[in-house]
């Protein structure tokens, strides 16, 4: 893709531009865009690393578009990487925050080797029908790096294999006001997965340590699956929040006859609570998530999972896998200083978290000597009106795992 590498040069060189609106036509800008707009462009480090992946070297370009009132509401970010089990990745990330209450993001991303990545989501808060929020989610990758350990939270990283984790999918849902502070959710889910070679070399491929009968799933599936989920809320913001509570209870169900590969059914509860101190400079949240799994042969990437970016964070993505979890997660959100960068009003928060979890066949087999706790710090930057980019830095047993993202975590 020499288009996005190109596009990233040209940002890197640049700071504020003046650009004319028909230069930037729709769906970049629209009528409540100034003429010309203001596009500010800052280039940036890309660095990470994780225990799946290893260590991450790149370079990446955000290019900020802002309306009249003064809101960055449109983000392009070409992005060029290097790891040395996928070699070089070219990637363009996009979110359009077109009004408020409805979003676009779009990432386009291919790799010299196994990796690629293609995704559409759309939200839209009330806009389309008052008192319905209607969600969409479309993708098709192929994970070179995903690793399986073995199931339970004492599988040893000494067993872990690698494979190629190739999905393509939907994930649809419209959540309704039923009174005030209380939600109905309605989802659909569908999901083929294929299991192939991956990127690293060093471990061995999981169809050659495994069987189908051990591990189901390791010849690939798919899930079809119909979700229900009860809501309360009282947070201030659904992208953004800083006070407020938050719990769902959800059910999910997976059946043969409507073209699942197997039968099975997800039960979960959550709850969230944001608490505030002086003026919201700082925020503590308290999370607890309990997930159960219930049926016979389901695919082991079906199961309940801890490990990744927005529950276990000192661990790689799917490192523990069993038929139920529990997990905690605390985190101080400290608004540090407001700074303006590149001609950018950037909100700048240090955040020190700790996560607690453990997979298991069912709650009431839980140990507590099988529970991993890891703790962390993160860094966040805020544009407002809606745009939050992370780094989040964990320390589990098995060595630190950093996350880079866009979002706070554990919001869907």
């Amino acid at each position: 893709m020499p288009a996005i590498f190109s596009f990233a040069l040209l940002c890197a060189v640049s700071c504020t531009a003046m650009v004319p609106r028909k230069d930037l036509p729709a769906p970049l800008t629209n009528k409540s865009y100034g003429d010309p707009v203001k596009v500010v462009t800052i280039p940036l480090p890309a660095i990470s690393t994780n225990p799946n992946e290893g260590i991450t070297w790149g370079v990446l370009a955000a290019a900020l578009i802002y309306d009249k009132e003064g809101g960055a509401r449109t983000l392009l970010a070409p992005q060029l990487n290097y790891n040395r089990h996928y070699g070089i990745t070219e990637t363009l990330y996009g979110a359009l925050y077109p009004e408020a209450g409805r979003s676009w993001e779009m990432n386009i991303s291919r790799s010299q080797r196994v990796n690629f990545d293609y995704e559409l989501r759309f939200k839209d808060i009330g806009n389309i029908q008052k008192g319905v929020d209607l969600n969409a989610f479309v993708y098709h990758f192929d994970n070179g790096s995903a690793r399986f350990f073995g199931f339970q939270s004492s599988s040893r990283i000494e067993d872990q294999t690698n494979y190629g984790d190739e999905e393509a999918g939907f994930n649809l849902s419209g959540v309704f006001d039923v009174l005030p502070d209380f939600y109905v959710s309605l989802d659909e889910r569908f999901r083929q997965v294929t299991i192939t070679k991956g990127a690293v070399d060093s471990l061995p491929f999981i169809g050659d340590v495994f069987t189908p009968a051990q591990v189901p799933g390791i010849n690939g599936f798919r899930t079809h699956a119909q979700g229900l989920s009860l809501i309360y809320s009282t947070l201030n913001s659904r992208e953004m929040p800083t006070r407020g509570f938050y719990s769902s209870a959800s059910a999910e169900w997976s059946r043969k006859f409507l073209g699942s590969g197997s039968d099975f059914f997800h039960y979960s509860i959550e709850a969230e609570d944001y608490m505030p101190a002086s003026g919201e400079r700082y925020v503590t949240l308290v999370r607890g998530v309990y997930n159960q799994t219930v049926g016979e042969k389901v695919p082991f990437l079906e199961r309940s999972i801890l490990g990744g970016e927005n529950t276990l964070r000192g661990y790689g993505d799917n490192r523990f896998i069993d038929n139920s979890y529990l997990l905690f997660n605390f985190e101080e959100r400290i608004r540090l200083f407001t700074r303006t960068l590149f001609h950018v009003e950037t909100k700048w928060e240090l955040t020190p978290f700790l996560d607690a979890g453990a997979v298991m066949s069912s709650l009431n087999s839980i140990s507590t000597k099988e529970f991993k706790v890891n703790p962390g710090i993160g860094f966040r930057a805020i544009v407002p009106p809606n745009i939050v980019g992370r780094i989040d830095v964990g320390f589990g047993n098995e060595g630190p795992a950093v996350f880079v993202g866009l979002g706070y975590p554990f919001l869907e």
